[in-house]
């Protein structure tokens, strides 16, 4: 008896980011039910060439897919429309009976709808679209449009709260959804969302052999730890991390504050032509499309610990936290601080 297949269309496990390890982890998990071959097909490049930052994830030699048997194909290139095709003809060979695509961003509705209206054509593959926000925070006039060309063609939808399948409502409010907590739908009616919990990662694992105190000592991290983990971005408001971190240092002698990510726009060689062009351009298309408020150009929180004279109570790693290294910054930890200004369901959960 043929397995059945599935196809979990989002980027493949060597991007950084916490869709990556999403739709990595959501692959796995269903690897390993009985009778069913898993595919991830990935981007190879996620967004407009323009952008201005390094997505794939140059650091961890640590395999999440070993043990497993699911295969990736990287084929989907945002910018080459060929590679759109490539990828229908590939999943359509693969005949899964669903294809769950990751939803995570506006601007991947042009090549991410063009592929579902494709395949949502075919009666026996179910187009699911996992919905990890529908209306985005900046939500510009160009959001809403990309939003409704690269969404409307799903059979059915996922989301993780409430929220979202309200937002759903609002940017389809000719469309009667029926949703529900069981997982039952009318196949290929285009109106069913499954309302699911927000995972909790088991991607990283603690080391039983790790030395916590011989780790703190060295790092001069004191009794209690509290660690920011993550892409450094503006909206997770790191900036309050800090200055509350400040008052709460000026109480207690026995408090450390641990940051491990990397800022999100310094990732490339600005001396190099091909980054200064793109962040020319990057500025031209944000000044059309951004408000200014969301502009993230010039968001430097770090500089805030020598600022407010914290250098000695911080620990800072500003990079990519390979794989491999994940668990011992949260071992050494006594709390994780979120102070997201705008937060979505996408907000992802590590169990250490």
């Amino acid at each position: 008896m043929d397995k059945r297949k599935i196809v979990c269309f989002g980027p493949g496990p060597k991007f950084k980011g916490g869709i990556s390890n999403y739709n990595t982890s959501l692959a796995k998990s269903l690897d390993k039910i009985d009778d069913t071959e898993v595919h991830i097909v990935s981007w190879t490049q996620q967004y407009p060439a323009i952008i201005p930052r390094e997505f794939v994830d140059k650091s961890s030699k640590k395999d999440f897919l070993e043990g497993t048997d699911i295969q990736v194909e990287y084929i989907t290139n945002y910018n080459n429309p060929a590679s759109w095709a490539a990828t229908v003809k590939y999943i359509l060979e693969l005949k899964p009976e669903k294809v769950i695509f990751q939803w995570s961003i506006a601007v991947q509705g042009l090549p991410l709808g063009w592929i579902a209206r494709r395949l949502q054509k075919h009666p026996d593959i179910e187009v699911i679209f996992d919905l990890h926000f529908v209306i985005q925070k900046e939500n510009s006039k160009l959001d809403q449009i990309f939003t409704k060309m690269g969404i409307s063609k799903a059979d059915s939808y996922i989301v993780h709260a409430y929220k979202t399948a309200e937002e759903l409502k609002v940017t389809f409010p000719d469309k009667e959804f029926i949703i529900n907590e069981s997982g039952e739908r009318k196949l290929k009616s285009g109106n069913n969302v499954i309302k699911l919990y927000h995972p909790i990662y088991d991607l990283f694992q603690p080391d039983p052999a790790f030395d916590v105190e011989a780790f703190k000592n060295e790092n001069h991290l004191k009794k209690h730890v509290f660690l920011f983990f993550g892409f450094i971005r503006k909206y997770k408001g790191l900036h309050n991390v800090i200055k509350a971190f400040k008052l709460l240092s000026e109480e207690r002698d026995d408090v450390s504050l641990l940051i491990c990510g990397e800022s999100f726009w310094a990732t490339l060689d600005d001396t190099k032509w091909s980054t200064k062009f793109k962040t020319a351009a990057f500025k031209l298309a944000k000044g059309l499309f951004l408000k200014k408020a969301d502009d993230e150009k010039d968001y430097n929180p770090l500089a805030l610990i020598e600022e407010l004279g914290l250098s000695e109570q911080s620990m800072v790693v500003n990079k990519f936290i390979p794989n491999e290294d994940v668990g011992k910054y949260f071992q050494a930890s006594d709390s994780v601080v979120l102070f997201y200004e705008y937060a979505t369901p996408s907000l992802s959960l590590i169990h250490i």
